[in-house]
């Protein structure tokens, strides 16, 4: 991979040549050395300057290889802010931070107001259920007393998080947990929202009365467009409205999908409680049982046998998204996952669309490089991301493919070295774009270079 233009001091690379594992390794704990707030490690200190959930989830993993009472510190953190229903909120504002130090803030979630909110300033989202094998894996990488205690204490509250998803969010009956808001498959703009949003009515021009952060710090040609915000901030109001209530979203709400990544985290997440339920004395027992329902689930509603992929389900127009997207790849993570599947994903991985092999010259793209959206500078529409490649190669290695997943591991190894610990990677050259000096990519670099199987 060519560095393009983001390689050199300021963003943190390492010479690629020498592949100084040491030298990787302090520049990842020197970013989450400098992200880090008190009880909470920030995204990044320019664009994202709160705490955001799946990414202290992942931050807590990386911590655990460095500082490991940091990693019980971030999660307990973030559950401090749940909400009495067991949502774990997308953000977690800090108020020290001026009015206007991120778009949409505080006062615009108005999260005081609606029932069940914690003390803390939050959004009213949520995003993927990650936490619970977060946890499980910190325990892992740093076994001790004080881990095991830290984990007692977070069971019941990833318990809760599991049972709000299974049950306020299961709008379509089916089994499965469905998202009100692209934010809240993590993966913002993807094409795979696109038809579902179209049906949202905004106007371009509601975006003049805000002004929006990210593109203050990053090029407005790699992020979503004011169409998407506009529509962004319709949901949200949306959802406000009714004080983030959940009780009537299939008849007031625009927005209603089954996202393939939110529901493998789900299953995941079960299965990583009945390994922690022991320790918290506890059964394991219904979460397995839990698990094997959403993965059964996951397969009935979501797997498209026509492309040999999963596809979200938009809920109002009651039909597969046709987008073809990372999301579709991440029931690897499933360890029950059906062989069909699993083969037919392999298959789709290894496709053009996206390029995975025991040698890659390029990383996981986040869309088909084949489909004429494809963007490779824009957010979520192209470009290589960090954790959704780990989340890719656990799956490899938990499916008996480790040829596969050294060969993401090289590249995504190879995307730090070059360009730096950036937000996100150009798919096809390697460049860093985001924001630099960002949290989980650190966190997650540190992760594969420990390079320990997944249990």
């Amino acid at each position: 991979m060519s560095t393009g233009t983001a390689g050199g001091p300021h963003t943190g690379a390492v010479d690629a040549g020498a592949r100084d594992v040491g030298a990787l390794r302090r520049l990842a704990v020197a970013t989450l050395e400098a992200n880090w707030e008190r009880d909470h490690t920030v995204p990044s200190r320019t664009l994202y300057p709160h705490q955001w959930s799946w990414d202290s989830a992942f931050i807590a993993i990386g911590w655990s290889h460095a500082r490991p009472e940091r990693a019980w510190r971030e999660l307990t953190s973030l559950f401090r802010a749940q909400w009495l229903d067991g949502r774990v909120p997308h953000i977690v504002f800090n108020r020290a931070l001026p009015v206007g130090s991120y778009f949409p803030g505080p006062e615009f979630w108005d999260s005081g107001r609606a029932d069940g909110a914690p003390a803390a300033a939050t959004s009213g989202l949520i995003q993927p259920p990650v936490h619970a094998s977060a946890a499980w894996l910190a325990y892992r990488r740093s076994p001790s007393e004080a881990g095991r205690a830290a984990l007692r204490r977070l069971y019941p509250r990833l318990a809760a998080q599991q049972r709000y998803l299974a049950t306020r969010r299961d709008v379509g009956g089916g089994g499965l947990a469905c998202i009100v808001h692209p934010w809240e498959s993590g993966l913002d703009n993807s094409p795979a929202w696109d038809a579902p949003l179209a049906a949202v009515p905004a106007d371009a021009a509601v975006m003049r009365a805000y002004r929006r952060h990210d593109t203050a710090y990053a090029d407005a040609a790699h992020r979503p467009t004011d169409l998407d915000y506009a529509r962004y901030v319709a949901l949200v109001a949306a959802y406000r409205e009714r004080r983030y209530r959940d009780d009537d979203l299939a008849a007031r709400h625009p927005f209603l999908v089954e996202c393939p990544l939110v529901n493998a985290a789900m299953g995941a997440a079960e299965h990583a409680l009945a390994r922690i339920a022991p320790l918290a004395g506890a059964d394991p027992g219904p979460h397995r049982e839990r698990a094997a329902r959403i993965t059964e689930a996951l397969v009935r509603r979501l797997y498209d046998p026509a492309t040999g992929t999963f596809q979200p389900r938009d809920l109002r127009a009651d039909r597969l998204v046709p987008a073809r997207t990372v999301l579709g790849l991440a029931p690897l993570v499933l360890p029950d996952l059906p062989a069909r599947q699993v083969s037919a994903l392999l298959a789709e991985a290894c496709s053009p669309r996206f390029g995975l092999a025991a040698r890659m010259d390029r990383p996981l793209p986040s869309h088909d490089r084949t489909a004429a959206d494809f963007e490779p500078l824009r957010y979520w529409r192209g470009p290589s991301w960090m954790n959704v490649n780990w989340l890719v190669r656990r799956g490899l290695l938990r499916h008996g493919r480790p040829d596969l997943a050294a060969g993401l591991r090289e590249s995504m190894i190879e995307l730090v070295a070059r360009s730096g610990c950036h937000e996100y990677f150009h798919p096809d050259t390697g460049a860093g774009l985001g924001s630099p000096a960002f949290g989980w990519t650190a966190a997650l670099l540190l992760d594969v270079l420990a390079d320990d199987p997944p249990g």
